[in-house]
């Protein structure tokens, strides 16, 4: 579309052009992080990785519907308290959660395929306010793949809290 004409558009619409832009560009963006995250190489380890970044940002984001997507029926969670968590529970505490987090970055991937099963091994960085004062929180996965209906999904993660020597 000649530029002239998406200027009368806008105009008709009543939407400047700016506004428009940002929408656009959201929802591609929207879209495109469910769908270059689950758009999985099973012999490529690093689509691997991409899922897991996904499914960090879903997460934040509460984006179930990218979360439900990647967790397998039988998907089992072993928190760093020691608890245990089904989908239901890992898709309610997406839903629920509430706490500021300045920063969430993962690091450290290995990622091992065994056929139509991958683990990956990673760890994720948190930093946020407690208190009042910024705490970081790193915390190491271990999470089980299985490679199903041309997508690899979760059944298994576990998470442990990595402890601060003084």
């Amino acid at each position: 579309m000649h530029s002239r004409e998406t200027t009368a558009i806008i105009r008709i619409v009543g939407v400047p052009k700016f506004v428009l832009v940002a929408f656009v560009y959201l929802c591609v963006v929207a879209a495109g992080v469910p769908a270059a995250a689950q758009t999985a190489d099973r012999s490529d380890p690093q689509s691997l990785v991409r899922l897991e970044h996904g499914w960090n940002d879903a997460f934040y984001r509460k984006d179930l519907s990218f979360i439900d997507n990647v967790l397998a029926e039988e998907f089992i969670a072993t928190y760093e308290d020691g608890s245990l968590g089904d989908r239901a529970r890992e898709l309610s505490l997406t839903k629920e959660f509430n706490q500021r987090v300045d920063s969430a970055n993962q690091d450290g991937f290995t990622v091992k395929l065994y056929g139509d099963t991958a683990v990956v091994w990673f760890t994720l960085h948190l930093v946020g306010p407690r208190q009042g004062q910024p705490v970081q929180v790193d915390l190491r996965y271990v999470d089980v793949f299985v490679w199903r209906a041309n997508r690899w999904q979760c059944v298994s993660s576990h998470s442990t809290k990595v402890e601060k020597s003084p």
